[in-house]
């Protein structure tokens, strides 16, 4: 039973930067070829050449527009040939506000990045996986698991994340096709919001984690790709926590 992904074909949302390129890097060097999308696409070039250019694709694809949506997958599909599995990885990380000070332009933001992105991809990818084998890897956060107080929009979104993707487990296992979850923790990405809070955060954050440090995204896009491969093959449904070990959970 093989852990490489030798000619499958791979979506990846949120390419760019962070987990989204650690994985697109992990997917590669097991022989997959990639199709490579960011909001923004110099990051999605930088992660295109990083991962050895051809056979792969890059292109800018907004996970909150349905025709940005449409019309990538069908160039995917047109210039790869078919899809294997989807990586939906791109998302917004939370700024804290209590609920009183949260806008709704912040809300809509977040929602239709972190959540309706999910099912916009989902929704048009479905028709092309069509091998039994199949898979749907969704990106969560221990915060869909765990809530924080001043975080309550992301944390709505990423509780979504988890229902959405239990749901299309079940409606897709039948197909061949898998849908599982990972809950990644505190990430050293430069869009974690304990990052960008500064040092002082960061070793609070490193202190409250079993491992004593933050986790690297190379370590998620590990479980990622183990989650695409046949020693997955009956992990369906599954929620996979990538965080250490956490020893509080505050914001």
């Amino acid at each position: 039973m093989s852990s490489r992904l030798e000619g499958k074909v791979v979506l990846i949302t949120g390419g760019g930067s962070g987990i989204g390129q650690a994985t697109a890097i992990e997917l590669a060097k097991l022989g997959a070829h990639l199709a490579i999308t960011d909001v923004n696409l110099e990051g999605a070039h930088d992660t295109y050449r990083l991962c050895g250019g051809k056979p792969h694709y890059c292109g800018v694809m907004d996970v909150s527009s349905k025709a940005d949506v449409e019309l990538r997958v069908s160039e995917i599909v047109a210039g790869l040939g078919r899809l294997d599995h989807v990586f939906n990885c791109a998302g917004i990380n939370p700024t804290s506000y209590p609920l009183t000070d949260t806008t709704d332009e912040y809300w809509d933001k977040l929602v239709n990045v972190n959540l309706k992105g999910i099912y916009l991809v989902t929704r048009a990818t479905i028709p092309h996986i069509t091998t039994p084998g199949g898979s749907y890897v969704n990106v969560s956060s221990i915060c869909g698991l765990y809530p924080q107080a001043e975080q309550a929009v992301y944390c709505a979104t990423k509780h979504g994340v988890i229902g959405f993707s239990k749901s299309m487990a079940l409606e897709l296992g039948l197909k061949g096709v898998r849908t599982n979850v990972v809950a990644p923790g505190y990430i050293d990405t430069p869009t974690n919001s304990g990052v960008v809070k500064g040092e002082e955060y960061v070793t609070r954050m490193e202190e409250g984690n079993s491992l004593g440090r933050l986790g690297t995204p190379e370590e998620v896009a590990g479980v990622v790709a183990f989650l695409m491969s046949e020693k997955a093959k009956y992990m369906n449904g599954s929620v996979v926590e990538v965080h250490g070990g956490l020893k509080m959970l505050e914001s």
